[in-house]
């Protein structure tokens, strides 16, 4: 999980670069068709092998990746990554008070709450980052269910590879005008393909993995890590600043995160 983390939130603060040339959806474009290639290279899926029950899952699975990655680029140009990541959160907020088991998770859960509506309140000035910030949360929660039983269903990767294949459908019209021409030029490819293993291969792929030996809704609350670890990756990057407010909104879900780890329990895997 902490190598998945990392990984999406430098990839993110890459992308950025890409936003001038390319625009959101012409860099989420480039991210999620590179990830299908080299997911597929990597897996070889076999669809006919799956019942239709089982694409159709795959295929919900890659719409709401589509669609998270889209709505978080176009979020990301018009807020500061650390503000976007945590907005974002709300999904995976939703997700954990949705499975709490026990008192101490809904505590964790209310205390990352805080933080996110901190931030929302006073830390960002663009109300349509913000809007696309939460409804990229929204796809992220139904990333998490839904990776949870893409996972159960398809060994290795093989449904992370299907699904990202059709999550790259809807994106190409929307892609090519936002970017035009410029998606045809060798250095924006360069970047766009190392962009998608960062974003994308390494993360969901290791993701996949956790989602087989935790439970959702523990994994949800962990993932609150990812504010912080995007303020970093601002930081380091793209030299993007935080206030005062900002710092202690993130600090709040970071702290939810290390009340959850520290009680979480491996959940044992489930058969198909």
């Amino acid at each position: 999980m902490l190598t998945g983390i990392a990984s999406v939130q430098l990839g993110a603060a890459f992308a950025t670069k890409l936003f001038h040339h390319l625009g959101p959806a012409g860099t989420v474009l480039l991210r999620v068709l590179f990830a299908a290639v080299v997911l597929c290279a990597i897996w070889r899926p076999r669809p006919r092998g799956h019942s239709a029950r089982e694409l159709r899952l795959a295929a919900l699975f890659g719409l709401s990746l589509a669609l998270m990655n889209l709505t978080f680029y176009e979020a990301l140009a018009r807020i500061h990554l650390g503000i976007a990541v945590t907005l974002e959160f709300v999904g995976p907020l939703s997700v954990a008070l949705a499975g709490s088991r026990t008192r101490f998770d809904v505590l964790w859960a209310l205390l990352a709450a805080c933080g996110v509506a901190l931030l929302g309140g006073f830390g960002a000035p663009n109300v349509t980052g913000v809007v696309y910030a939460l409804l990229a949360g929204g796809c992220w929660a139904a990333y998490i269910l839904l990776n949870a039983r893409v996972g159960r269903v398809f060994s290795g990767g093989g449904g992370l590879a299907i699904a990202m294949a059709v999550g790259t459908l809807p994106l190409i019209p929307v892609g090519i005008a936002d970017a035009g021409g410029n998606l045809l030029k060798p250095g924006f490819l360069a970047a766009g393909f190392a962009v998608a293993l960062l974003s994308s291969v390494v993360p969901y792929s290791v993701e996949l993995e956790a989602l087989r030996r935790i439970r959702p809704h523990v994994f949800g609350v962990l993932m609150s890590l990812e504010p912080a670890m995007a303020a970093l990756a601002g930081l380091v990057v793209i030299g993007q600043g935080l206030s005062a407010v900002d710092v202690l909104a993130i600090g709040l879900v970071v702290v939810a995160s290390a009340g959850a780890t520290f009680g979480a329990r491996t959940a044992p895997p489930v058969d198909a």
